[in-house]
């Protein structure tokens, strides 16, 4: 007993000696404001009113990002690493979370009379929502190896459900299950290589990886040694994956496609910023002595990622699938301002970065109109808009000239920096290759542009839900009901408003009459009864920013000036 006793003693003695990481819970409030909302929404959405699934836990979730934005800002003149040094909260970190949270809110009100809410539940479609964005937070702050991989899985996991989000639509569960499959094989081809990176320096915090290879210690450098050049190879192209460069493309377009709108769009910006951050902090602050070795690699990508992206766009009828492609080009565009290694690329990829965010965002949600009113993303939808709705037109014109990189628009000053970034580090002739992909893409940008305004108006039809097949018949009214989110006794016009408020979109029983017969379609007025004005406030509000910023481009230089200056001594 006594022996018992002295051994208890014992381990309890070690036991007060065991300390974990000192925690500023300051600088890590960003994180626990994104958790704890997501938590809360949770069980928030297990509630069984409609009103608080269909109303107050989209609100809660405006809220939560809006609180991780507020305190955002507040840390910005206090930058730490915390968590023993595995989290750097400074302003790259912060800038890019802050595209990210503008992309999270744009898809929470894109996604508020959306099917993807209804089919996956309320609170779990929002909670995995700022999961992701909480995986974003913690992969762009990331400065160790471990660390990087768990961000980028709590990234990528929940919008692995997401994309599936409306289950009873093949193309969905398709988008899902292509999602899930090419997303662990570039998270198995990374983690394999940041292992070989931690075996080779023998560190797997980001200031002792560049110590290592900056010190010489290496035999031969880096080529030199064949555990770290192939670790830098594999993450490389984990990091590939999820930015949508090629040839680690083609989950792309597919996954675009057959996802919920809403969510595309967050996977098109906040997705792309974090994955071209954490490129960013690792090769230009865990490994910048062996960037001679990774540089030229990483130019030969982004050459063939760039006329990849722009040529695959041009024959694309779908336009999902279309500015799939076209996000796969402008990553292309991006990478030039990682691989030159210096504080002018750091700060015009970032600075390219809230423009692309800016102009996609207003592109999607004129696709989420389109699908609404027509039941398709295809480019024929757009014929006559200019017409029927000169509000969304205008939106989608601002955002295909952006994209374009025309004068007059952000992405014009965009596509200006990464091109002087690329000349002043050296790299004249991708700079050229950047030139030469914008003019591709003229081709499939100025498309777009002529059917808004050129093309004959189809002929009117009945709205549908942009998500093929009709919810399947359930019998019983409670049981249907729970099909529609919860609503008691759904029928008619409140089961069509669960379904995303679509004029066309009944019930089985229900009399709710088709636009056909007489009530016009969501893109016949923006301020109509039923009409989703929040999907054309914010392709408004979007393409007035990109004009605003492409005249005005001072505001949005010094917010990536403070990207730059982050890791401005570490070059």
């Amino acid at each position: 007993m006594s022996h018992a006793l002295f051994i208890a003693a014992r381990h309890l003695s070690v036991a007060r000696h065991v300390h974990g990481p000192a925690i500023d819970y300051a600088e890590l409030s960003p994180f626990i404001t994104l958790a704890a909302g997501a938590l809360g929404i949770l069980l928030i959405g297990l509630l069984r009113p409609a009103f608080i699934r269909r109303r107050i836990v989209p609100a809660l979730a405006l809220a939560t990002i809006a609180c991780a934005v507020a305190v955002e800002i507040w840390r910005f003149p206090y930058h730490a690493s915390i968590i023993s040094n595995a989290l750097a909260v400074d302003d790259l970190a912060l800038t890019i979370d802050l595209i990210c949270a503008g992309a999270a809110a744009a898809a929470v009100a894109l996604a508020w009379r959306g099917r993807a809410a209804v089919d996956a539940g309320h609170g779990e479609f929002h909670a995995m929502l700022l999961l992701s964005l909480l995986g974003m937070a913690i992969l762009v702050s990331a400065q160790e190896l471990i660390t990087l991989f768990l961000g980028i899985e709590m990234l990528s996991i929940p919008l692995y459900v997401l994309c599936a989000a409306e289950y009873r639509r093949e193309g969905s569960l398709e988008a899902g299950l292509k999602y899930l499959i090419i997303g662990s094989v570039g998270s198995a081809t990374l983690v394999y290589g940041l292992g070989m990176v931690y075996g080779a320096t023998g560190s797997t915090f980001f200031p002792q990886i560049a110590a290592a290879v900056s010190s010489g210690r290496l035999s031969g450098g880096v080529l030199g040694d064949p555990l770290l050049f192939g670790g830098l190879a594999l993450v490389i192209v984990g990091f590939a994956f999820k930015s949508s460069i090629a040839p680690f493309h083609q989950w792309t377009p597919d996954v675009y496609e057959g996802a919920p709108t809403a969510i595309t769009t967050f996977m098109a910006t906040a997705t792309k910023a974090a994955a071209l951050g954490v490129f960013l902090r690792f090769f230009d602050q865990g490994v910048p002595g062996a960037q001679n070795t990774w540089a030229p690699a990483l130019a030969t990508v982004a050459t063939i990622t760039i006329f990849v992206g722009n040529v695959g766009a041009l024959p694309q009828r779908s336009l999902k699938r279309m500015l799939g492609y076209s996000g796969v080009a402008q990553a292309g565009y991006m990478l030039g301002g990682v691989l030159v290694g210096s504080q002018l690329g750091i700060k015009a990829t970032v600075f390219y970065l809230a423009a692309y965010a800016l102009m996609n965002i207003a592109a999607f949600a004129v696709v989420i109109a389109i699908e609404r009113d027509r039941g398709s993303d295809d480019i024929g939808g757009l014929a006559g808009l200019g017409g029927r709705s000169p509000v969304l037109a205008g939106a989608m014109t601002v955002a295909m000239l952006a994209l374009a990189g025309i004068p007059g628009t952000v992405g014009f000053f965009g596509k200006f920096q990464l091109i002087h970034a690329l000349v002043s580090g050296q790299y004249t002739w991708l700079a050229i290759i950047l030139v030469v992909g914008s003019m591709i893409s003229l081709g499939y940008y100025l498309r777009v542009v002529a059917t808004i305004w050129m093309g004959a108006a189809p002929a009117a039809t009945t709205a549908y839900p942009p998500t093929g097949p009709s919810l399947a018949p359930i019998a019983g009214g409670s049981q249907e009901a729970d099909a529609l989110g919860g609503l008691p006794g759904a029928s008619g016009s409140e089961g069509a408003e669960a379904l995303g408020g679509l004029p066309g979109a009944t019930v089985e029983g229900s009399s709710a009459a088709p636009p056909s017969a007489g009530r016009p379609g969501p893109l016949a007025s923006l301020a109509g009864p039923g009409q989703h004005p929040e999907v054309a406030l914010i392709a408004a509000v979007c393409a007035l920013a990109s004009i605003f910023f492409g005249i005005v481009p001072e505001p949005l230089f010094r917010f990536a000036a403070h990207a730059g200056a982050a890791i401005a001594g570490l070059l």
